[in-house]
Formats: C-alpha cells, sequence, structure tokens
C-alpha cells in the first residue's frame, strides 16, 4: 500500500466560539488546517476523484461544524472535524486537524492558540 497526503491548509472561517461571553457574542477568525493520509496511488493512475478523498466535500463539513455551532474549546472543535472525517470520507486512513484561533484573549499580545489532534482509522 502507498500513501500520500492531502492536505487543506488555512480554511477561514468567522465563528462564535470561546469560554468568554464576549467570544460566543461578538465572534472571531477561526483557521483550520487538515491533513489526511490516503492511498491515493489509484486515484493519480486513473485521475478519478472516487479513488481519493474530495476535499470540496471535506471543507463543507468543516464549515458545517464550525459554523453551526458554539463550543467553549478549539479542543472541541479539531476532534468533531478529525472524527466526522474519517466518519464520512472512507479514503482517509488518518487525520490531522489544526484549529487555530486568532488574537486569543491571553491578557497580552498572541497571534493565536491552537490545538492539534490526530485520529486513526481502526483497524489502520
Amino acid at each position: 500500500m502507498s500513501v500520500g497526503t492531502v492536505r487543506l491548509t488555512n480554511a477561514v472561517f468567522y465563528a462564535h466560539h470561546g469560554v468568554m461571553q464576549e467570544e460566543h457574542r461578538i465572534g472571531g477568525r477561526y483557521e483550520v488546517d487538515i491533513a489526511m493520509k490516503v492511498d491515493f496511488e489509484a486515484a493519480a493512475l486513473e485521475d478519478d476523484l472516487a479513488r481519493t478523498v474530495d476535499y470540496e466535500r471535506v471543507y463543507s463539513e468543516v464549515k458545517e461544524i464550525i459554523m453551526g455551532n458554539k463550543f467553549f474549546l478549539i479542543e472541541r472543535l479539531s476532534y468533531l472535524i478529525a472524527h466526522r472525517i474519517l466518519e464520512r470520507e472512507d479514503m482517509a486512513s488518518h487525520v490531522e486537524v489544526t484549529v487555530r484561533k486568532a488574537n486569543p484573549p491571553v491578557g497580552g499580545p498572541c497571534d493565536c492558540a491552537e490545538a492539534v489532534y490526530e485520529a486513526i482509522r481502526a483497524g489502520v
């Protein structure tokens, strides 16, 4: 089996997550990176989307999770995204999701906070 990586890098959303009430009310910028391990040799040889992950569908799933909910933790977002991808994308054997929150309220200058979560399909 060969393995490749399909990535979505820096998908940006404006959403309402965070521990503070103000974050839920005002919202903020969230960035998401996804790396999916895939045996896409057949897709490459046959030029066939059905033999790899559909990153347009993956983006749509991420958007639904981030925009359709209000959570306290970015850890929850990264966890839910990773497991949704494994549930819906049969070709992905391993997923790493990074969720970044721009300008987190930490009491001083900070570009972002991020949570990275990895999930591996059972039996792989």
